[in-house]
């Protein structure tokens, strides 16, 4: 007898959008001239809406060969998209859909009359903007990545890559499931008019191939913490002891975002999960050269938990409550990028969910940090935050 041959009926989706929360990473170049602009690996994530089959509109289609695929689309809407911080902008960024263009695609078998793993693509048009940038490209970047299941949510603190490369590349990018890429870069970015074209022959920015190469993946957390940050970091320069002061508003993306996932979001047993996702914190340190900016790791993941570690949901959680999280920095600088060698531990005690007025401290072993060759440039000693405005909730939309 023939086995049974698998479409994705039998999923019974509902005819409804996705909408869950993205992490994401794009490297970029600035300016006219793609092989000597500074690259920076920015880190971004927010809101995204995804309709598909079996909504009105979209096909639910088995080809001759056998394969089963259905259809989808990336909208484009004011609260929809991505956001992070540039340190060579000094600004904030956000990536849209364009709305004048299609940004479609499909999920479709790998393996005839077998679901899953199933291939899974959008042909991406993007709007990028900061407070002085509107840009658009030209060519369609193509989003692909391998699935295992609908919606293609990443396991809570997992990273994207299969390993854990350090620095801003080149190269070579291995994925893990669940995780898609851009396939079709480098890609330049141009001046755009109100219609969303590009405009002229030079461009402003160009998306690189490497080290976060459009990348991106879904997660699924119960609540997401926007939270303004200040406070000051202790380094170790040339054997003196260095005091830096640090701020970053969540409004202008910099400050944190924290994610946190109730049992109900994992497969760890009781208690909550939490993820610092982002982290844009700026200041000045004439002994590394000038304005720095304190971010984490795209590629590690900077994980820990929320509570005793025994709640069976999220409204569990006993406040005040302890927040520890092993967090992998990184130190921008204006003339090299400084990676730190091991997590540091950050702790903190919320007061309630609202955050203000927390401190985050570092307690622990210190680290070094180093450049991609391995030179030592200084070391990381201490840290103390304090979270200052915040937005709490389970959507973190653009326009917040």
């Amino acid at each position: 007898m023939s086995a049974i041959k698998e479409t994705y009926e039998s999923l019974n989706l509902e005819p409804k959008p996705i909408r869950p929360h993205i992490l994401a990473a794009a490297t970029v170049a600035f300016g006219e001239d793609y092989y000597a602009a500074r690259k920076e690996t920015i880190n971004l994530s927010g809101f995204v809406q995804l309709n598909k089959w079996p909504m009105p509109g979209f096909e639910h289609r088995v080809d001759e060969r056998g394969y089963a695929e259905f259809e989808t689309e990336l909208i484009s809407a004011p609260e929809v998209g991505i956001k992070g911080y540039s340190y060579e902008l000094d600004d904030r960024i956000q990536v849209l859909s364009n709305p004048f263009l299609p940004n479609t695609g499909h999920v479709r078998q790998i393996t005839p009359g077998k679901n899953f793993p199933a291939e899974f693509n959008i042909r991406r048009f993007g709007i990028l903007e900061s407070s002085t940038l509107r840009l658009a490209h030209r060519n369609v970047i193509d989003i692909y990545g391998v699935v295992d299941h609908i919606p293609p949510f990443k396991k809570p603190l997992t990273g994207p890559y299969l390993g854990k490369p350090r620095g801003d590349g080149p190269f070579d990018v291995i994925v893990g499931p669940n995780v898609v890429r851009g396939t079709t870069l480098p890609e330049a970015w141009y001046p755009a008019n109100d219609e969303n074209e590009p405009v002229g022959i030079t461009p402003s920015m160009f998306f690189m191939p490497s080290a976060g190469p459009c990348i991106s993946m879904l997660v699924d957390p119960s609540m997401i913490m926007q939270v303004s940050l200040e406070g000051q970091a202790k380094l170790e320069v040339g054997g003196k002891e260095v005091t830096l002061d640090l701020a970053g508003d969540y409004k202008h993306a910099a400050g944190t975002e924290i994610l946190l996932f109730g049992p109900e979001k994992h497969d760890e047993g009781s208690g909550v999960l939490a993820q610092i996702s982002r982290v844009a914190i700026s200041g000045h340190c004439a002994e590394l050269g000038g304005r720095v900016m304190l971010r984490v790791s795209f590629p590690r993941v900077s994980g820990g938990t929320l509570g005793e570690g025994s709640e069976d949901s999220l409204s569990r959680i006993r406040y005040p409550s302890e927040l520890h999280i092993d967090t992998e920095f990184e130190l921008v600088t204006p003339e090299v990028t400084l990676y730190a060698t091991n997590p540091v531990h950050v702790f903190g005690k919320l007061a309630s969910m609202e955050a203000t007025g927390t401190q985050l401290q570092m307690n622990g072993t210190d680290t070094a940090l180093v450049t991609t060759a391995d030179e030592v440039k200084a070391r990381l000693t201490g840290l103390n935050l304090v979270m200052r405005d915040s937005f709490v909730g389970e959507h973190a939309a653009v326009n917040v």
